[in-house]
């Protein structure tokens, strides 16, 4: 599939010698996601992919259970508890999308006191004890202004929509940003506002600002907000600027049709929700007494206009541009130098 050429040629992954399996040493093992948010598509699609790819190990019996759960609320103290539950409850390893990279590292911490694995991918914990699989977030903010600075070399004045208040990942990629625009200063960064990755919310956030901004040249995004940003300044009736987009299905097919219609050009860019299962997989091998070093990078994944129609067509309708790992795909991650 070409998202997976793509996910893959963007980083160089050192090839492993002989074939891996899973041993039978975790057909008895439970293994828990921990889950703070599922309130937009990306989530959604995460929460699939997991279900997809355990289901299977489950039904294979490469480990005995694979549950996933999610808050109802995106707060710490919430996850926290449900993680002191998931260590009562007897589970071998913890897969963890935290609301905080440091909020949680207490709970954290007692797991791996009681002997439980902790894994944690996109938003990541700074536990020493816990595994980390992490995107260049800073690196994909950056690269937005890189592809602005190419496209409009004079500059202009840009919007920034940021994402789930809070949450490391927004974080590093505010911080990408704001580099890219301290090397590029022809760009001013003239609003920002919270979108939490979900395209009504920044649709509501963007329609509040604009009243108050001059032109704005392009939007630069965290995901999920493209589309909504997109729909509030038609509504207002301002000049549509270079939207960066964020994967999701609605973005991609806003972005063709206006490409159709007028040659629209942007990118689109974010992490493939199929990390999950990445994690997934990490914990099995570590309880399968493979040795894993304790931080793990993949690369983000990135739509340019030439290949636009290509992922359009292999993105499920209300869903996000994606990639689901096996087993061998997570033992090339582990291997890679």
């Amino acid at each position: 599939m070409i998202i997976r050429k793509m996910l893959f040629a963007s980083v160089a992954i050192a090839c492993v010698a002989g074939p891996f399996s899973a041993l039978a040493e975790t057909s008895g093992k439970k293994i828990a996601l921990s889950n703070n948010y599922a309130g937009n598509s990306w989530r959604q699609a995460m929460l699939t992919s997991w279900d997809k790819i355990t289901k299977d190990a489950v039904a294979k019996k490469i480990v005995a259970a694979a549950d996933p759960f999610t808050t109802a609320e995106n707060q710490a103290t919430e996850q926290a508890a449900q993680i002191q539950n998931m260590i009562l409850q007897g589970y071998d390893a913890i897969v963890i999308n935290a609301a905080s990279p440091t909020a949680l590292n207490g709970a954290i911490k007692e797991a791996c006191n009681a002997g439980i694995t902790v894994v944690s991918f996109d938003g990541i914990v700074t536990e020493p004890c816990a595994w980390r699989i992490a995107v260049d977030f800073k690196g994909m903010g950056e690269s937005q202004i890189e592809y602005l600075a190419k496209k409009m070399p004079k500059g202009g004045n840009l919007l920034e929509i940021r994402g789930l208040a809070g949450v490391s990942v927004d974080d590093e990629i505010h911080a990408g940003i704001q580099a890219g625009a301290q090397k590029n200063p022809q760009f001013k960064i003239v609003g920002a506002v919270n979108g939490d990755w979900a395209q009504d919310v920044a649709q509501r956030a963007v329609a509040g600002i604009l009243p108050s901004l001059p032109e704005i040249t392009a939007v630069v995004t965290q995901g999920g907000d493209g589309y909504g940003a997109a729909q509030a300044f038609a509504t207002a009736n301002r000049p549509t600027p270079t939207i960066v987009m964020g994967n999701r299905e609605d973005e991609l097919v806003w972005w063709k049709q206006q490409k159709d219609k007028n040659g629209y050009e942007t990118m689109s860019v974010s992490i493939a929700p199929g990390v999950s299962t990445l994690a997934f997989w990490v914990a099995q091998q570590i309880l399968d007494g493979k040795q894993v070093k304790k931080d793990l990078v993949v690369p983000f994944l990135r739509i340019d206009q030439a290949n636009l129609e290509t992922n359009l067509a292999s993105t499920q309708k209300g869903g996000v541009a994606n990639v689901e790992y096996s087993l061998e795909d997570a033992q090339k991650v582990i291997s890679a130098k």
